[in-house]
């Protein structure tokens, strides 16, 4: 079956949260406290100001993205995104799918750039999937991240720019 992807409502508070617990339950991709009530995982992902997406196929959602600005005021013309996908929907091309709906939502809002402010290193799977949609690692966080069994890694400041930047020095 096809997966599409579209805004979540109200009904999907269930699934996003068996999803986000599912994944900062792991421990080994989000700096989220892995004991993260629900009323709280919801609200971060249904913050004012952002817009959630999720992927379905079937009658099933397979996971979940949420999209705002990265900054207030004079950076909002900057995106910021999260992504999750629970362990048995991985390699499915999900997270693709989610990805290039994020740009291209992104895009469509007017945004000039998306920046993902802290991918953990070790996150193999995510650090080239968003080098594949064209994002590059513009800064590098030493230690950032502890790792449940890696301990401390380093974390990854990755961006894509949706329109031309004109820079002054």
């Amino acid at each position: 079956m096809p997966t599409t992807i579209r805004p979540a409502t109200s009904q999907d508070h269930d699934a996003v949260w068996s999803i986000f617990h599912d994944v900062i339950s792991a421990g080994d991709t989000y700096a989220f406290d892995s004991a993260m009530p629900r009323e709280a995982a919801l609200a971060y992902w249904f913050q004012p100001g952002a817009r959630a997406f999720v992927a379905e196929s079937g009658g099933r959602i397979l996971g979940i993205y949420h999209l705002k600005p990265n900054q207030a005021g004079p950076g909002a013309h900057v995106a910021n995104a999260a992504f999750m996908v629970p362990a048995l929907a991985r390699g499915r091309g999900v997270g693709r799918r989610l990805g290039e709906g994020c740009v291209a939502e992104a895009r469509r809002l007017g945004f000039r750039a998306i920046q993902f402010n802290f991918v953990v290193s070790t996150n193999d799977a995510a650090v080239q999937l968003w080098q594949q949609l064209g994002f590059r690692i513009v800064g590098t966080l030493p230690g950032a991240f502890r790792h449940p069994t890696l301990g401390y890694v380093d974390a990854f400041v990755m961006y894509l720019a949706l329109a031309e930047v004109s820079r002054r020095s």
